[in-house]
C-alpha cells in the first residue's frame, strides 16, 4: 500500500464517527493524526459513505436526517477527502425532501455521471432528472 495515500473502510469511519469502541476510535484518530502530520489525507469513497449511513440508521438508531448530517460533516470536515459522488448528494438531500433518499440519490447521480438515466419502480424518484419510472 502507498505510504501516502489510503482509503478508509466502513468499521473505522463508524468508529470516527461513534466513537466506539473507544480504544479503537482512538487508533483510528491517531491514524488519521499521522497522516496529516505527513501532510497526506484518507479517503473516503461513496460505498464506505453508504454502508456508513445504513449502520448509523439500522445498528446505531441514529435517525436518518440525523446520520446525514453526521456524514456531511464528516466529509466536509478537512479530515478525509470524499471521492465520488457522495458529498455533492448529501448536500441536495439535507436540502430537499426526504424522498427520494439519500441512496436513491446516490445511485441516481452515478448513473448520471455515466450520461444513463435511471429507471426505477420508485415512484419519488420520478422527481429526478433523466429518471423513468415504469408503470402499470
Amino acid at each position: 500500500m502507498p505510504s501516502d495515500h489510503a482509503g478508509l473502510d466502513t468499521s473505522v469511519v463508524l468508529r470516527l464517527l461513534v466513537g466506539e469502541p473507544a480504544e479503537q476510535a482512538d487508533r483510528a484518530l491517531n491514524y488519521l493524526a499521522s497522516h496529516r502530520a505527513k501532510g497526506t489525507i484518507c479517503s473516503v469513497n461513496d460505498l464506505v459513505v453508504t454502508e456508513a449511513y445504513y449502520a448509523l440508521c439500522s445498528y446505531y438508531g441514529v435517525p436518518k436526517r440525523e446520520a446525514l448530517k453526521l456524514l456531511l460533516e464528516f466529509l466536509t470536515s478537512g479530515e478525509v477527502q470524499p471521492l465520488g459522488r457522495a458529498l455533492q448528494v448529501l448536500e441536495q438531500t439535507l436540502v430537499s425532501s426526504s424522498k427520494p433518499g439519500f441512496v436513491d440519490r446516490l445511485i441516481h447521480a452515478h448513473y448520471q455521471s455515466d450520461q444513463a438515466g435511471l429507471v426505477t419502480f420508485e415512484k419519488a424518484a420520478g422527481r429526478l432528472p433523466g429518471t423513468l419510472v415504469l408503470t402499470g
